[in-house]
């Protein structure tokens, strides 16, 4: 897909006055923190988990291009065929050849962020095939003409009634007067759908969360059980991944599964685990007649060895989104591309360029939250903030905040002026300030007291106030 993060701050402004939008994001806190708090506490180990998580990811990292050329031996040895792409384009391409070697008309699709990063879908559509999302959040969103807008529940921008009148607008076969108001409604409805898109499609195409080099094997999560159906009923089974999904062994997948869901839902596991090794073989009762792995690029290998490598040990839980509260303000369509939220403020400036996503780092509150719950421990405010020296040093940062920044380092470098200004300054806005105790508007803070009142500033200085706790605490002499 092609980025649009450079609009982030006009979609966030638009997205602060969706009303919609804040009641769809507001069952975040029910739906994915409270969950994931309460599972957490029962598992004792959990942090242990998060440590051994993250050093085999860092492992991995460290000998990716040896766990991807075993990973491809194994997959060749089970029968199937590995193709690598260093681009979208090149990622696409692989996709159609296969499509067309078994005149494929229709494509069922598994949940996969990957295949919305390359434009998968479009791309398909204009090559005369007609994929079709299985996923119920990605089905729905596929039908609104939308992108996803998080990682794991891609339209939890929606409300019921917006799901609603999307179901009737285009399942136009089934009785107009059908109740539509519970989520029973809305699954049943699916399923009878998809059930013939199943039935009926030349090839699937799923994702993974893991692509296992001891074994060749390709892992997906999911709770409705439709990666299955897509990836067993056709004669062709595509997997589409990144670089980074690799990890070694069997038991580095238990691992990382105990943390991941987790992390993600709030469940212990998720209803299904699924491990795909090869095409079918003689004897087995169902699966694809071939197996084809489309391993990505597209600017990941590029990341190793820099301050953001520690990026591609995302499991792609959404753990920081949900916890964020910038996230939590204006959703994922804001950030203009695949991943959102603090992952994609960290991650995105380095896959599709810091001119594109340099905004997004600054979309960011830096409480450190993200950073907390993610469970492969990335320190995201440490990567935005990387991003954002970046941007300073590219000087795609406004003028007018690199002028404030230099004035500032200009007074931090002369501490004795430095701090008479800002006695001064204090000294002011303090008296000025005395009465309310607040500002409702003051100058060169309009960006503060548009959403609110600025406190104003009391008792001196930091320092002049933490001299005064000292010497209070100090025990007097007799």
């Amino acid at each position: 897909m092609k980025p649009q993060s450079h609009l982030f701050k006009e979609n966030a402004k638009k997205a602060l006055n969706d009303a919609n939008l804040a009641r769809a994001l507001n069952n975040m806190k029910a739906g994915f923190q409270d969950k994931r708090r309460a599972t957490i506490a029962k598992l004792p180990e959990f942090q242990d988990l998060r440590d051994q998580a993250r050093d085999l990811k860092n492992h991995t990292l460290e000998n990716l291009d040896f766990y991807l050329s075993r990973f491809e031996d194994r997959v060749t040895e089970k029968g199937g065929h590995v193709h690598w792409a260093r681009t979208p384009a090149e990622a696409r391409e692989a996709v159609l050849e296969i499509c067309r070697s078994v005149d494929a008309k229709t494509v069922t699709k598994g949940k996969s962020m990957v295949t919305e990063e390359i434009g998968l879908n479009d791309f398909l559509i204009e090559s005369g095939l007609t994929p079709i999302e299985t996923d119920l959040g990605e089905y729905i969103i596929q039908l609104r003409h939308e992108l996803p807008s998080h990682i794991i529940a891609p339209a939890i921008h929606l409300n019921k009634e917006d799901v609603a009148e999307t179901f009737r607008e285009n399942h136009t076969q089934l009785d107009p007067n059908r109740r539509l108001d519970q989520v029973q409604d809305f699954t049943d409805e699916a399923r009878a759908i998809l059930r013939q898109k199943f039935q009926s499609a030349d090839v699937g195409i799923t994702g993974a969360n893991f692509l296992i080099a001891e074994t060749g094997s390709t892992v997906i999560v999911t709770n409705e059980g439709n990666g299955d159906l897509t990836q067993v009923l056709p004669k062709v089974h595509i997997v589409v991944a990144s670089i980074e999904k690799t990890i070694p062994t069997l038991e580095d997948s238990a691992t990382i599964l105990r943390v991941l869901a987790r992390s993600a839902t709030g469940q212990e596991y998720s209803t299904y685990t699924t491990f795909s090794t090869g095409p079918r073989r003689p004897g087995d009762l169902d699966g694809p007649e071939q197996f084809h792995v489309v391993i990505l690029d597209n600017g990941r290998s590029a990341l190793l060895g820099t301050e953001a490598q520690d990026t591609l040990r995302c499991i792609r839980c959404g753990a920081c989104m949900n916890h964020c509260p910038v996230y939590g303000s204006v959703g994922g369509h804001a950030y203009g591309w695949v991943v959102p939220g603090p992952i994609g403020a960290a991650l995105d400036p380095g896959l599709i360029g810091l001119e594109e996503a340099h905004d997004l780092p600054n979309a960011s509150t830096f409480c450190g939250k993200c950073a907390e719950v993610c469970p492969m421990k990335i320190p995201l405010p440490k990567i935005m903030h990387h991003w954002r020296v970046k941007e300073h040093e590219a000087k795609l940062s406004p003028p007018r905040f690199r002028q404030g920044l230099a004035m500032w380092a200009w007074f931090a470098r002369r501490p004795r002026l430095y701090r008479l200004g800002a006695n001064a300054a204090i000294g002011m806005l303090g008296r000025l300030g005395a009465k309310r105790g607040r500002f409702a508007k003051l100058p060169l803070a309009g960006g503060w007291t548009a959403h609110r009142d600025l406190p104003a500033p009391s008792r001196g200085t930091f320092q002049q106030q933490w001299a005064r706790h000292k010497r209070s605490q100090a025990p007097s002499s007799s």
